[in-house]
Formats: C-alpha cells, structure tokens, sequence
C-alpha cells in the first residue's frame, strides 16, 4: 500500500493499491441528485478521477478548480471528483464556485470508491488525495497517490496522461 500521511501523521489506507496496468475496479458513489453512478456508467471514455479529502479545504478546492479550468481543453475526457463530502454539500460548493466541467461524486454512503481504489483512510473516514487515469477500455494508465494529503497533485502529469490515454 501507499504510505500516506495526514497533516505529518501516518495512516492506514482501507483497500488494494491500484497499479498502472491494473484493469479499473468498479465503484458505485452518488451524484448530488443522489442517483448511484458507477465506473461503467462512463464506458468508453477516458476518464481522469480526482481525489479529494473535502471540497471544502483549500487544497482540495485548489484541485479541483484546476481541473475544472483543463476540462474544456482536454476533449472526450470525464473529469470525476470524488469525496466523502454530502452530495448535497458538494452540490452547494459547485454551484458557489461555478464549477461545471467535472462531476462531483460522493463516496460518504460506504466508501465503495475508497475501498476499491485503496484511498479510505481508516483513522478519519476521508479519502486521500489521490489521481487516477482510466482509459477507453478500463485500463488504469496513470496513478498518483499523494503522499502527504495536504499537498497538491503533480497537475501537468496528470493531464498529460489524460491527453494521452485513449
């Protein structure tokens, strides 16, 4: 598993690391209309998943703000956002913060996500930071898990990895 810290302090990640290679699990999280959507539910597509702890931290608002800004440039690439945030909470932050490019999702419910992608962190029931490419076919083309939760992403490289999954 990935070593993750929390503001310094080490924690324990609930589920299976995701390699480069690995084809994507499935997961089932809420939009903030509160229908389940799921992995398969964006076949075919490229998909860029940004991980957040809570959209409403300066990081995680910084994250997911840059993504929001690359979606229109980025083509036939879905840009999810995933937290354990109230689907209702992410629903107010997007429409504050004119944020229409990426689809917030919520994982609160069971950690679906967190567990499948080895984000949950089992000390605070929040999801680490983390970004994740999938590509046409399911297939995980690129994996950053953010070492401290705190930091930011490497943006450029994820991006790239998303202009260049198929």
């Amino acid at each position: 598993m990935a070593n993750i810290t929390f503001k310094g302090n080490s924690v324990t990640l609930l589920g299976n690391e995701v390699k480069v290679g690995d084809k994507a699990p499935n997961f089932t999280v809420l939009a903030n209309n509160l229908s389940e959507v799921t992995l398969d539910d964006t076949k075919g597509q490229v998909r860029l998943i940004s991980v957040v702890p809570s959209l409403d931290t300066g990081v995680c608002d910084a994250q997911t703000r840059r993504f929001n800004e690359e979606a229109s440039k980025l083509g036939n690439v879905k840009i999810l956002t995933i937290s354990v945030d109230l689907p209702f909470a992410q629903g107010r932050w997007c429409g504050a913060n004119g944020i229409e490019n990426v689809q917030t999702l919520s994982d609160h419910r069971d950690l679906s996500f967190g567990e499948a992608y080895g984000v949950a962190i089992k000390e605070l029931r929040l999801l680490a930071r983390a970004v994740f490419v999938v590509d046409s076919n399911d297939t995980v083309t690129y994996v950053e898990y953010v070492s401290e939760a705190t930091n930011h992403p490497n943006y450029e490289a994820a991006i790239e990895a998303a202009k260049s999954a198929k």
